[in-house]
């Protein structure tokens, strides 16, 4: 079987062009940037009365909106442990309030705006392969509970089998409140409501140059100048040389994902019971997950290898590992795309000479890229800008500007902390 390297999802939802639209030389707003973040901030910015214009420039769902696994973790990378001894328990607190209302909001607007996007909340799955202690995670789970009122339940080895028919887990927890999407539905969805709220979208459309001039800001393209009173930079890991304070500041991995050949309803079913979002307690563990129809099989992680191939047989491994029943199965696609990781491994948003900056989701942006997208325009309508991650330091190393050389140093210390069965995190 030749493997598919477009994703999946695409075939569903192929990107597309922008809608045809008249230029416009000056506009309240410019969002540069057509993925969740850049749509969650115009949708609420265009219904608030503002003129808005997006430019993107690929075609409209070619960036890691319409190529991510579709869980609607709203993970944070640190563990409850790290973020306690970093910011002192009541502040760690604060991401996991945050992380869960910034979850719940994306539920309710695909709930209140009708959107077809396969949205399912089954729960996710947290396989965890070393010994960890069952007391441990039983306590951990109990102190969720009482912080945030979301019961994580614990399951034995012999439990793990209620949701993975999978030899590789000790043990297990499971969040009720984690579910699934279809990443490309999901954005043209959006794209088709900021249209109808009169934001316009141009694809094909870089922001070649980016002045500011005065209190406004002159955005230059192919297709002509544009002057906006804001300016909001959503490109996150597809960050480019003409906006380098972000790209100073994030560092770009590549995620990749592949999905299986069609196993048929009844064999994902029984490999997947409940058929959960799924995840790996490790720092290099991979996600997991049923396709929307039931029907494959999609698991994705970070990339180690420039090699297509030796990519490809690394993530069959780990499919195998995981599920040696599918030795047989071929493989139908094989994608990848890019996510952002600031240099202390949190969400951020910023304001820097006047352009606001929502970014470095942390492989989590199918929750973190829409939401700090709303922050951003409550920062320009001076209503619902509370977050947590705007009073962070986004920081960056002397002379880093966007190459991250270090990257594959950081990899293999990963790995030898996955080969040591340190896992970063457990319950939540």
């Amino acid at each position: 079987m030749e493997v598919n390297d477009k994703p999946f999802w695409w075939e569903a939802k192929a990107p597309i062009k922008s809608p045809e639209t008249s230029w416009t030389d000056h506009v309240d707003v410019v969002v540069i940037g057509c993925g969740f973040t850049g749509l969650g901030a115009a949708i609420p910015l265009a219904r608030a009365g503002h003129s808005v214009v997006i430019l993107e420039k690929n075609n409209l769902g070619e960036g890691a909106a319409a190529r991510n696994g579709g869980i609607t973790s709203g993970n944070l990378r640190p563990s409850n442990k790290d973020l306690v001894r970093r910011f002192g328990l009541e502040k760690a607190k604060q991401f996991q309030v945050e992380a869960i209302a910034a979850r719940q909001d994306l539920y309710d607007f695909i709930e209140q705006e009708k959107l077809d996007c396969d949205f399912n909340l089954v729960g996710r799955f947290l396989g965890i392969p070393d010994k960890t202690s069952l007391d441990e995670l039983k306590r951990d789970a109990d102190q969720f509970y009482k912080n945030f009122g979301i019961q994580t339940l614990v399951s034995d080895t012999k439990g793990v089998s209620d949701y993975i028919d999978s030899p590789k887990y000790k043990s297990g927890t499971f969040r009720p409140d984690i579910g699934g999407i279809h990443p490309s539905k999901l954005l043209h969805e959006m794209i088709r409501v900021a249209v109808r709220d009169k934001v316009k979208i141009f694809s094909q459309t870089a922001g070649e140059n980016i002045k500011r001039v005065g209190q406004s800001f002159k955005i230059q393209t192919h297709r002509g100048t544009v002057t906006a009173e804001h300016l909001i930079v959503a490109t996150n890991a597809y960050t480019g040389k003409e906006l380098p304070w972000l790209r100073r500041r994030l560092i770009p991995v590549v995620s990749e994902i592949i999905a299986t050949e069609e196993l048929g309803e009844n064999f994902v079913s029984h490999l997947m019971p409940k058929k959960t979002m799924f995840g790996e307690s490790l720092e290099l563990g991979h996600y997991y997950r049923p396709s929307p129809d039931g029907k494959r099989i999609l698991l994705g992680g970070r990339r180690l290898s420039s090699n297509i191939i030796e990519s490809r047989e690394r993530l069959k491994a780990g499919l195998l590992g995981i599920l040696p029943q599918l030795k047989d199965t071929k493989v139908s696609h094989h994608w990848f795309g890019n996510v952002a990781f600031p240099f202390d491994q949190l969400p951020k948003i910023a304001i820097h000479d006047g352009v606001i900056y929502p970014a470095g989701f942390c492989g989590s942006g199918t929750v973190w890229a829409r939401w700090l997208g709303q922050k951003a325009a409550g920062m320009i309508l001076a209503e619902n800008a509370e977050t947590v991650f705007s009073d962070q330091k986004f920081w960056t190393l002397p002379f880093y500007k966007g190459d991250p050389w270090f990257l594959p140093l950081a990899m293999n210390y990963y790995k030898l902390r996955d080969k040591l069965s340190s896992p970063n995190k457990h319950g939540t």
